[in-house]
């Protein structure tokens, strides 16, 4: 039975092949939380990990396997050209597009996730970016982005470059007519912020067919940000996610113990 609690990567050394096998494994709970949670929609939907060896590697699900289903031994590695370095499945062409910007880009961020689930899609079709109309909604206080160019599905790497661009240095995107985005310094961070984030989307999308809702005010909107909008924020607030996947489905660990 893995640990219920995991200390946070920044405070924890381990050997290069510990930490791509933590990666993976954490990478395998990720996804079959975006499945229990309705997050799939067909073959779409992606998130990503990058390789602690190879900066310009990251650590995917194999295209067309659900989520519900998806191993740590599953995942597959792809490099910066599009080309499936370790694994036998192929790679969602969305998936390198989008996802090799933004690691090429920032190289702070571990992890990026982005999925077609229904608020967050619901949501992109207004082309506006979310109000600080809640505590948890100032989790994104001035810290995401309105990507407003949708063309199409993305299977050009130069979209992706240009999606990267759009979030600069922030932690999320609403893709105009598409869904949503995140990124974060670990998995754990990464998954929350999508988590929550489609949460917000679902919020904001009943208040305002309730009535108009009213906004928290600037200086209190960026001291809750202050509060709960960062990066240890983020993972910890994941830990409970995490912690309840892994009591629940110990199989997504593969045929690998579980690393500590």
């Amino acid at each position: 039975m893995p640990s219920k609690r995991t200390p946070h990567p920044m405070f924890v050394e381990r050997s290069t092949p510990d930490e791509r096998l933590w990666r993976k494994q954490r990478l395998a709970l990720a996804f079959r939380i975006f499945g229990r949670l309705g997050f799939d929609e067909g073959v779409a939907g992606h998130i990503t990990a990058r390789d602690p060896e190879h900066d310009d590697h990251f650590w995917v699900n194999p295209f067309g396997m659900s989520f519900k289903q998806i191993t740590a031994d599953d995942l597959i590695l792809v490099n910066h050209a599009g080309e499936v370095v370790e694994g036998s499945w192929p790679v969602n062409q969305a998936a390198f597009a989008i996802h090799s910007g933004i690691h090429a880009a920032r190289p702070d961020v571990v992890a990026a996730a982005h999925s077609h689930s229904k608020f967050g899609r619901a949501w992109s079709t207004l082309g506006e970016t979310l109000s600080p109309i809640t505590q948890d909604s100032c989790i994104f206080y001035d810290d995401h982005v309105l990507f407003d160019d949708y063309t199409g599905v993305v299977n050009d790497p130069e979209e992706g470059k240009r999606i990267a661009h759009a979030l600069g240095e922030k932690k999320a995107a609403i893709l105009r007519n598409h869904g949503i985005l995140t990124v974060g310094q670990s998995i754990e961070e990464t998954v929350f912020w999508y988590v929550t984030m489609e949460r917000t989307c679902e919020v904001e999308l009943l208040a305002r067919a309730a009535g108009t809702p009213q906004p928290i005010g600037d200086e209190v909107a960026r001291q809750t940000y202050d509060n709960v909008g960062g990066h240890l924020a983020g993972w910890f607030s994941g830990q409970p996610l995490f912690d309840w996947i892994a009591e629940q489905e110990p199989d997504a660990y593969g045929d690998a113990a579980p690393v500590s």
